[in-house]
């Protein structure tokens, strides 16, 4: 089943896909890797010894699998689109939604990682009593994320519309 794209429309769920990954690539390559702050599961099992290294090393390279799938997801919405049929193209769309999906990203993972299940905290190379700041921290940057984001989708929308509506109205052949 072919779906067309007959109003040009921007791919929203591939952006927030994307953002959604790139989100889970710099948390996974900057913070579990090259300033190793945490790992998958390092409150629950402390990279202290090396069976429990092993461990958080398995379940880094699972949430990295995972983020990675994210992107081919993104890429396939919008392969998908993009092939058949005009695309709007906009840097706003583009980076609005990058940003929700990312910020969306550190929401969740926030929230329900370092909070609700405790699996890990963002910086655990810092005291214990100072973790709380770099979680809160971290949800916060997301939150402005996804707020930036949700803010620079709506523009792209406004501006798609009324590109639409100008062609739209636009005389057709030589009137002049």
């Amino acid at each position: 089943m072919t779906r067309s794209n007959p109003l040009g429309q921007f791919p929203t769920a591939s952006g927030v896909l994307f953002g959604l990954g790139l989100g889970g690539f710099f948390d996974g390559i900057v913070l579990h890797q090259l300033l190793q702050w945490h790992h998958m599961v390092s409150s629950w099992y402390p990279p202290t010894t090396l069976e429990n290294l092993r461990l958080n090393t398995l379940w880094d390279g699972i949430f990295h699998s995972a983020t990675y799938v994210f992107i081919v997801m993104a890429l396939y919405l919008l392969w998908r689109i993009a092939h058949r049929s005009h695309l709007y193209w906009s840097g706003k769309l583009i980076a609005g939604t990058s940003l929700m999906g990312w910020g969306a990203f550190n929401l969740v993972e926030g929230l329900i990682d370092h909070h609700l299940l405790g699996i890990h905290h963002v910086n655990e190379t810092v005291s214990s009593d100072q973790r709380l700041t770099w979680d809160l921290g971290f949800i916060l940057w997301g939150a402005a994320m996804l707020l930036a984001g949700f803010l620079l989708w709506q523009a792209g929308n406004r501006m798609h519309g009324h590109r639409r509506a100008v062609t739209l109205r636009a005389p057709r052949g030589d009137e002049g």
